[in-house]
């Protein structure tokens, strides 16, 4: 399983060095998971378990409601992007909202209390667990400077401008909610772009 690894590591070093003890005590402990695409694999109340890496996939953030036209998506994950409800991860409190599969997902996760253990017995164990912060934190920050200082058509196309490919794979009614517009106003955009 140490090679099939490899592209985690390689994502680890390209920030700082990770010595082969290290590297061995946390991939030891990661767990591989396969999702279906539309799999809901962290519902509203229940309590995140696991930091994951995504191998390969799209993960989408949203707030379940009554009629899902009302379900608000407000973030995505992607091929080599750490991936968790984070607030419920630290807290151990449960989540207020939802990750689901937009495609075939593989993860690799490890666990809250594995990661503890890492973070004690290991010195790259910060590390891991501060990129894993600063990405989340990341979406977060951007998704809400986006609402505050771009047009829904800007959010659009910042959307799609470094993941093209991904307009195939995030279904529009996701990404209408996502910007912050009615799937007809999105459909608007999407005219007069083209």
């Amino acid at each position: 399983m140490a090679s099939e690894l490899q592209f985690i590591r390689e994502y680890i070093e390209q920030i700082a060095h990770i010595s082969d003890k290290d590297w061995e005590n946390f991939s030891a402990r990661l767990l591989k998971r396969d999702y279906k695409k539309k799999t809901v694999f962290l519902a509203v109340g229940e309590i995140e378990k696991y930091i994951s890496f995504v191998q390969k996939g799209v993960i989408r953030f949203y707030i379940p409601k009554e009629f899902k036209e009302q379900e608000v998506t407000f973030g995505f994950c992607f091929k080599n992007q750490f991936v968790s409800a984070y607030d419920s991860f630290l807290t151990q409190q449960p989540s207020l909202y939802e990750l689901e599969t937009l495609a075939d997902t593989t993860l690799y996760s490890i666990s809250h209390q594995d990661l503890q253990e890492v973070y004690k017995t290991t010195e790259i164990g910060n590390l891991i667990g501060r990129l894993t912060a600063e990405r989340l934190f990341y979406i977060k920050s951007k998704r809400e400077q986006s609402l505050l200082n771009e047009t829904p058509e800007q959010r659009y196309l910042n959307l799609f401008k470094e993941r093209p490919e991904l307009i195939n794979v995030i279904p529009l009614k996701y990404v209408s909610s996502y910007i912050g517009v009615t799937p007809q106003a999105l459909s608007r955009i999407r005219k007069r772009i083209t």
